[in-house]
Formats: structure tokens, sequence, C-alpha cells
């Protein structure tokens, strides 16, 4: 999730002091540093708060009509902002719970607190700031929106402080925290969204953490478990046949959301999206066994073209048929 190093066993990088620089003073610095804390590329997970406002197109409001559909694109950019600020106020604690172990690791040990950029307690102050202002965000828009972010803050504390070091359930706290982003998005915006498109969501959230935990594998060989604990619970085999399965019944309940869900146009027509999940799905892999990459989707997000270039051809495909073909 941080910058791009070597990919080598924990065990053969310098320890810190070899490599971390004194902690820069003055006010630019600081901030530099947070900022890079906060993670802001990792912001992209936060996007599916929008899932819901693309969705409603076909029967809450009219595109040709601005005044229809500005306020609840105003709401989604909110419920969007008040996710970064929490999700970026859990990095801050969890890289101050990891502070150690992300010191042996190749590229989390760039981390500003690992790398001694950004002082303990700095941390903490900014932790709790964030989280208090993306709380309150959210209860200002919504207070339902408002219940579900901060059951999200709960969540992922509990996460960084226990639910981790647990085999399986850390991958289904990561799954947990989606489907809860899908769900603000739509609480944001007051329409409700298809059971099929939280399934879809929290098997895509389980493929992107099982493809993950095996890329970590891959980069910390033999020093995985001293890095993170949990790793020592996997292995390849295991989460091969994990990805497999996880793979299949992601397309098989995208295909059956396409196909049944309320909201979407009764002539199929968006099963023509089904194509660039399969090619995404299967791109992910390929960068995942054969180029080592996947252990930070949002960098082959941010990254790898042909990702990218399917991500915009669905949504082109998707904002057509939901345009276009309307009953």
């Amino acid at each position: 999730m941080a910058n791009d190093e070597a990919a080598m066993p924990a065990s053969q990088h310098p320890p810190l002091a070899e490599h971390a620089p004194a902690r820069a003073g003055g006010l630019v610095p600081h901030l530099r540093a947070v900022l890079r804390a906060m993670r802001p590329r990792q912001w992209t997970k936060n996007a599916i708060v929008f899932v819901a406002l693309i969705f409603s197109v076909n029967s809450h409001y009219q595109v040709d009509d601005p005044s229809s559909w500005i306020p609840k694109l105003l709401e989604s950019l909110v419920a969007f902002a008040c996710f970064a600020l929490v999700s970026s106020a859990d990095y801050l604690v969890n890289d101050i719970r990891d502070i150690e172990s992300d010191r042996a690791h190749p590229r989390k040990r760039n981390r500003p607190i690992a790398a001694g950029l950004l002082s303990v307690n700095a941390s903490w102050v900014w932790a709790v700031s964030l989280a208090i202002i993306g709380n309150a965000g959210a209860f200002a828009l919504d207070w339902r929106m408002g219940l579900v972010i901060l059951g999200y803050t709960l969540l992922m504390v509990a996460y960084s402080y226990r639910l981790k070091h647990i085999v399986l359930i850390d991958l289904m706290v990561i799954a947990a925290g989606f489907v809860m982003r899908a769900m603000a998005g739509a609480l944001a915006i007051d329409v409700p969204i298809s059971p099929w498109l939280y399934v879809v969501t929290a098997l895509g959230a389980l493929f992107l953490g099982i493809n993950k935990r095996r890329a970590e594998l891959e980069l910390l060989q033999g020093g995985a478990g001293s890095h993170r604990k949990i790793l020592d619970e996997y292995s390849h085999e295991l989460l091969d046949q994990m990805a497999s399965t996880v793979t299949a019944a992601t397309l098989m309940a995208y295909g059956l959301y396409t196909f049944t869900a309320d909201g979407l146009p009764s002539n199929h027509s968006m099963m023509l999206t089904i194509p660039f999940v399969l090619y995404g799905i299967f791109r992910y892999l390929y960068l995942v066994h054969t180029k080592k990459e996947g252990g930070s989707p949002e960098e082959v997000l941010l990254k790898d073209v042909p990702i990218m270039l399917t991500l915009v051809g669905w949504v082109a495909t998707a904002g057509v048929i939901l345009l276009v073909a309307r009953d």
C-alpha cells in the first residue's frame, strides 16, 4: 500500500535505524507526512458509495433534470468524504499498532509513522480528529448513514486491535467494510439498493482480500509471519482454493444481479456489462499469479492500464444502458 520497493524478504532489509530519516520539523513537512499517512490513494475504495447513485438513475431521478440529481450527487460526495476521513483515521490507528512490524516490511517501513516522520502522539491526535469530523458529517447528513459510519469506525478499531489476528475473520471484516460503504451510499441519497449488489460487493471485497494475502505471502516469503502473525495461518494452496470459490461466486452473483435486480431495464441489457467484470477479474488474477502484484489493490487500479480501461468501459456501458434502455 505504500511506496514500491524491491520485493525481498523482510529479513534482508536493514533495521529502521539505518534508513529512517530524522523527524522533520515545521508545519509543511508535518502536514505532508500526515497526508501520506492518511493514504489518499486508498480513498478509491470509498468510491463504492456512488454505486447507489449510479443505479438509481433508472428509477429515482431524471438526468435531463439537474434539480433531481445534483442534490443526490452532493450527498454522495459528502458520504465519500466522511468515509475518506474515517478510513484515514483507521489507517493511522493501524499504523500506530503495527509500527514495529511495519519497520520490518520491505514496503511498509516507509510509512510516515514507521519511518519516524510522524510521532505516535501526533498520529493519535489526527486519528481522533478525523474520526470525529467524519462521523459528525455523516450524522449531519442522515442519522442512519451516521450509524453505519459509526459502526464502520468501531469495526475497524476492533479490526486493528484484535480481529485482524483471527484467521478468516480478518477477511470477513474487510468484506463487511465494503458492504457498509455501499449501504451508506444508499442511505445518503435515500434510495433502496438491491440485495444482490450487497452480495456482489462482499464477494468482490473477499476476492481482493484473499489475493492481497497471497501477494503478501509472495513478497515476504519466509518472513511473512514475523511481519504479520496471521499470515502463518494461510498458505498458497488455501488462498488459491478460496480465490477459486469466491471468483466463481462473484461472477454468478453479478450475472444474477444483472438479470433480477429491481431498477434495471427489464430487457436484461445490463448483462452486456458481464464481459467487463469477467475480464477485470481474470486480469487481476493474472497480475497476482504472473506479475506477482496485487498486494495493493489501489496501486493496481491506478497503474494498470487494462484494469483502468476495463473500469471505464464498465462505467460507460452501464451508464448508456441505464440512460437509454429504459422501459
